[in-house]
C-alpha cells in the first residue's frame, strides 16, 4: 500500500509557547508519568496475585489499568523527547500510529466502562442469576470485545487516513490525532468515524444506569451495592466523558485564539486525568482492593 500523501513529516507547534520552561516541565512530566505507571501496575499486580479478586468487576478494572498504560505510552515518551528537543516534528506514519493509539485508548476505555455498567446491572438487578450470566467465558468475551472491536474499527479508519493526500503539514497540538490529519487532507472527508461508536455505547450506559437507579429505589440492599461499586464507576465514567468533551472542544474551537496553554490542556486531558484517577478511585473506594494494596504495610507494623 502506498502513501497517498507527498507529505512525509508533520510539525507539532503546541510546545512553542512553553519552551522557556522545558526543563521544569520535563521533570514534572517524568514524575507524573512514573506515578501513573506505578499506581496502574500496583492495581494490576494486586488483582492478578489474589484469587479472591478474580471476579468480573476486578478483571474489568485490571483491563482499565492496562489500557491506561497503553494510552499513556502513546503520548508521554514522545512528549518528553519533544520537551528536550528543538525540533518538534513527527513522521507522517508516526503521526498516524500515535493517533491510532490515542483514539484506541479512548474507545477501549469507553468500551470497558460500558461492559462494567452491564456487569453492575446484572449484579444489582439480577443478583440470583449473576454467576450463571457472568461466567468466565462471558467475561472473556466481553473483555475481548472491549479491546478487539475498537482496535479493528480504528485500524480500518487509520488505513483510510493513510491513503489521504495532505495539503498541509502544520498541527497546532502536542500530539497527532486522526481528525487533525483529516483536516489537513486535500479532499472533504468524514470528520470522525468514532462518533457513532461513542453515541451507541453512551446510550447503552445511560440505559443500564436508569435500570440500576430504578432497582435501587426498591431495595436497601441494592442501594448499598450501588453506593459501594457503582459510584467509583460513575466517577471513572465522568473522567473519560470530560476528557472526550475537551477533545471535541479542541476539535471545534482549536482554531480560535484561545491561550495556547488552554488549548494544550484541552488536548491532553485524556492522558492526564483517566490514567491517574481511575486506579486511585478504584484503589481507594473498593475495600477489597484497598485492603490488599495496604496489606504488606499493615503486616510490617
Amino acid at each position: 500500500m502506498e502513501n497517498g500523501s507527498s507529505v512525509t513529516e508533520l510539525t507539532l507547534s503546541g510546545l512553542n509557547e512553553i519552551l522557556d520552561y522545558r526543563v521544569t516541565l520535563f521533570c514534572l512530566t517524568s514524575l507524573f508519568y512514573c506515578v501513573i505507571i506505578i499506581i496502574n501496575i500496583t492495581l494490576i499486580v494486586t488483582i492478578i496475585m489474589y484469587k479472591n479478586l478474580h471476579e468480573p468487576m476486578y478483571i474489568f478494572i485490571c483491563n482499565l489499568c492496562l489500557n491506561g498504560l497503553f494510552g499513556t505510552a502513546g503520548f508521554y515518551p514522545k512528549f518528553l523527547v519533544d520537551l528536550l528537543s528543538h525540533h518538534h516534528g513527527i513522521s507522517y506514519i508516526g503521526c498516524i500510529f500515535q493517533g491510532f493509539i490515542m483514539y484506541s485508548f479512548v474507545c477501549i476505555d469507553i468500551s470497558l466502562l460500558a461492559v462494567m455498567a452491564y456487569d453492575r446491572y446484572v449484579a444489582i438487578c439480577r443478583p440470583l442469576k449473576y454467576h450463571s450470566i457472568m461466567t468466565r467465558q462471558r467475561v472473556a468475551q466481553l473483555v475481548s470485545f472491549s479491546w478487539l472491536f475498537p482496535l479493528g474499527l480504528l485500524s480500518t479508519y487509520m488505513i483510510f487516513t493513510f491513503q489521504l493526500k495532505l495539503c498541509g503539514s502544520h498541527i497546532e497540538k502536542l500530539y497527532c490525532a486522526g481528525w487533525l490529519i483529516l483536516q489537513l487532507s486535500c479532499a472533504a472527508t468524514i470528520a470522525n468515524v468514532t462518533i457513532m461508536f461513542y453515541v451507541i455505547l453512551g446510550i447503552f450506559i445511560v440505559c443500564s444506569y436508569l435500570q440500576l437507579i430504578q432497582s435501587c429505589l426498591k431495595s436497601l440492599d441494592s442501594r448499598g451495592k450501588f453506593m459501594r461499586t457503582c459510584v467509583p464507576h460513575l466517577l471513572a465514567l465522568g473522567n473519560i466523558t470530560i476528557a472526550v468533551l475537551f477533545d471535541v472542544m479542541h476539535m471545534r474551537f482549536g482554531s480560535i485564539s484561545f491561550p495556547q496553554s488552554l488549548k494544550n490542556f484541552m488536548s491532553i486531558d485524556m492522558v492526564i486525568v483517566p490514567p491517574l484517577f481511575n486506579p486511585l478511585i478504584y484503589g481507594l473506594t473498593l475495600t477489597q482492593i484497598r485492603n490488599r494494596v495496604l496489606y504488606p504495610f499493615r503486616k510490617r507494623k
